[in-house]
C-alpha cells in the first residue's frame, strides 16, 4: 500500500542455512566495513614485517618471524568474527554474564604469579610458545555487552522510553570492576579506552546528561587526585612530562615521540619506499611494530600511504555509525556505539602520540599493530557490528 512500508523478517533457518541461502549472511555483510579491515590488516602485515625483518634480537634470526604470527593473528580474530556472526550479538547477549565474569576472572589473574610485567604494565599472561594475552583487550567487549544488556533490557521490552538512574548506576557498576582492576595493573592506556567507552555507550542509551556530566567532572577530578596522591607509576609520570615538554630528556623519556617525528617527517608525499625507511631499517624507533607502526607508514609510504590508513580506519566508524543508526533495538544500537568509541579514540591516542599530539600509552593502532589479543578483540568487535547489520529487518 502506498504510503507505507511492510517490514519482514528473514525466516529462521539453520546455522550453515543463514550462510548458504540466497538472502543469506554473505549477501547481507556490510562489505565496506569487511573490505577495509582486511585492507588494514593486509597493510598491517607489510608494515610489521618492515619495522621487524632486520631485528635480529626479537625475530631470533628468522625475518618472517613477526610477519608469520601477525598473519596467524589476523587469521585467528577473522575465524573469531566469522563465529560471532554465526552465533549472532543476539545469542551472546544471554551469555554476557558469563563472558564477563570469566573476562574479570582474566584480568584478576594478571594481579596472580601467572601475570607478567611488559613495558611496565603488569597487563599481560605468558602462555608460552612466544605466545602471551592481555585481558584487559578483552574486557573492552565484556564492558560494552554488559552495559548494553542492562541498559537495553527494559527499553527494548517496552517498558521505558530511556533507562532510568537505578539502571545506569548498576551499568557503571559493571564497568568499574574490571576499570578498577586494570588501573591496579597499571595499564592507564586501556582504562582511558575503557573511558571513552563507557560515555559512548551511556550517550548511546538515552541516560539522563546528568550522569555524562558527573562523570566528566568525576573523572576530571579523579585525574587531578591520582596525579595528586603520587599513584601514578613513574614511567608514567615519565610519559605525560614528556608530552608536555618535547624537548625534556631526548634521549631518555622523550627519545621514543622524538624519533617518531623524524620517521614520519622523513616521509613526505610518497615516502621513502617499503622497506626503504632509514629510521625504521636503523632500527631507531623503539616498539614499531606494536605501539608506533604508524611511524614505518609516515616514513616508507608516506602522507599518501598514512592517509590510507586514516580513510580505511574512516570507512570503518562510517559504516559502524550507519549500523548504529539503522538498527530498530537499542542493545544493537548501544553495543555499535561503544565500539565507535572504542575504535576511535584508540586510533587517535595511537596516531597522535607518534605526532606528538597526544602522551605516549601504549595502545595499539587497530588492525595495524602486532599484537594477538588486540587483533582478535578487535575482530570480534567487527563480528558484533556485522551481527547486528545481519539481524536487522528487511524493508521491502
Amino acid at each position: 500500500m502506498a504510503g507505507f512500508s511492510v517490514q519482514r523478517y528473514a525466516p529462521e533457518r539453520s546455522a550453515w542455512g543463514r550462510f548458504t541461502a540466497r538472502d543469506s549472511v554473505v549477501r547481507r555483510l556490510d562489505w565496506p566495513l569487511l573490505g577495509s579491515a582486511i585492507a588494514l590488516s593486509l597493510i598491517g602485515s607489510m608494515l610489521v614485517y618492515s619495522a621487524t625483518r632486520g631485528r635480529d634480537s626479537l625475530t631470533h634470526g628468522d625475518p618472517y618471524y613477526f610477519l608469520f604470527r601477525h598473519a596467524l593473528n589476523t587469521g585467528i580474530g577473522f575465524a573469531l568474527m566469522v563465529g560471532t556472526i554465526w552465533l549472532g550479538h543476539r545469542t551472546l547477549r544471554g551469555a554476557v554474564p558469563i563472558l564477563y565474569g570469566l573476562s574479570v576472572l582474566l584480568v584478576l589473574a594478571v594481579l596472580t604469579p601467572l601475570g607478567a610485567t611488559v613495558n611496565g604494565a603488569h597487563a599481560w599472561i605468558i602462555i608460552g610458545g612466544g605466545f602471551s594475552l592481555q585481558p584487559s583487550e578483552f574486557t573492552k567487549i565484556t564492558i560494552i555487552l554488559g552495559m548494553a544488556m542492562l541498559l537495553a533490557a527494559r527499553v527494548d521490552a517496552g517498558d521505558q522510553l530511556h533507562p532510568d538512574h537505578r539502571t545506569v548506576a548498576k551499568a557503571l557498576g559493571v564497568a568499574a570492576i574490571p576499570m578498577v582492576v586494570v588501573m591496579g595493573m597499571p595499564d592507564l592506556g586501556s582504562v582511558m579506552v575503557m573511558a571513552v567507552i563507557v560515555l559512548g555507550v551511556l550517550l548511546a542509551s538515552g541516560a539522563s546528561n546528568r550522569w555524562i556530566f558527573g562523570l566528566l567532572g568525576a573523572g576530571t577530578a579523579g585525574a587531578v587526585a591520582i596525579w595528586q596522591l603520587g599513584l601514578l607509576d613513574d614511567y608514567q609520570i615519565a610519559r605525560f612530562a614528556a608530552f608536555a615538554n618535547p624537548a625534556l630528556d631526548p634521549a631518555g623519556v622523550g627519545y621514543n615521540t622524538n624519533q617518531a617525528r623524524i620517521a614520519i617527517g622523513s616521509g613526505g608525499l610518497s615516502g621513502t619506499g617499503l622497506f626503504q625507511g632509514t629510521q625504521t631499517t636503523g632500527q631507531f624507533v623503539p616498539e614499531q611494530q606494536t605501539d608506533f607502526v604508524f611511524t614505518v607508514a609516515g616514513e616508507e609510504l608516506g602522507f599518501l600511504g598514512a592517509g590510507l590508513i586514516l580513510v580505511l580506519l574512516g570507512v570503518i566508524l562510517w559504516r559502524a555509525c550507519r549500523i548504529a543508526r539503522e538498527t530498530t533495538e537499542l542493545y544493537g544500537t548501544i553495543v555499535a556505539a561503544g565500539i565507535i568509541a572504542w575504535f576511535a579514540f584508540q586510533s587517535f591516542e595511537n596516531i597522535g602520540m607518534t605526532l606528538g599530539i597526544m602522551p605516549v600509552a601504549g595502545l595499539p593502532l587497530p588492525f595495524v599493530s602486532y599484537g594477538g589479543s588486540s587483533m582478535f578483540a578487535i575482530w570480534v568487535a567487527i563480528g558484533l557490528l556485522q551481527s547486528i547489520r545481519v539481524q536487522r529487518p528487511i524493508t521491502a
